[in-house]
């Protein structure tokens, strides 16, 4: 006759307190908006939160303060206004920036830049004049202009 072997003690599996499953700890969300693949728009875009575009724009956009990001899928004909401008799809227009210009390897830009910082990836193309404006130069100018005005 077969004997079971289980006659070895087996050990006591229970939930622990000491190790409780992981949890995932959510960050406050980044505000963006997304205009998605199919959506096209003819006109003036503005806004107060970062924006993604997937789609098509043609016309301005101008987010002061903020990013903007043209996905892979992005067609942009627009002159663009922002803090950041990161280019992965297509964008003909012209760029100012506050901050920097981003061009990813699978990116294009037809038009003139305007920033304190610019990067461009391998790969990525440009046509156009790129002007790098410095932070130190623009505090210079204020100091300049506050101190010619206190002289009068």
């Amino acid at each position: 006759m077969l004997h079971s072997s289980d006659n070895t003690p087996k050990p006591n599996y229970s939930p622990s307190t000491t190790n409780p499953a992981p949890v995932k700890t959510m960050t406050a969300p980044i505000d963006q908006a997304t205009i998605g693949r199919s959506v096209v728009i003819k006109g003036e875009i503005s806004g107060a939160e970062s924006l993604y575009v997937d789609g098509r724009i043609e016309g301005t956009v101008s987010f002061g303060d903020h990013r903007v990001t043209v996905g892979r899928n992005g067609v942009v004909a627009a002159n663009i206004t922002a803090r950041e401008v990161v280019i992965m799809g297509k964008v003909t227009g012209n760029i100012e920036c506050s901050d920097r210009v981003d061009i990813r390897s699978e990116g294009s830009l037809t038009g003139d830049i305007v920033s304190q910082r610019i990067s461009i990836e391998d790969g990525a193309i440009l046509k156009g004049a790129v002007q790098v404006k410095s932070t130190e130069v623009k505090a210079d100018l204020k100091a300049m202009s506050a101190a010619a005005g206190k002289s009068h």
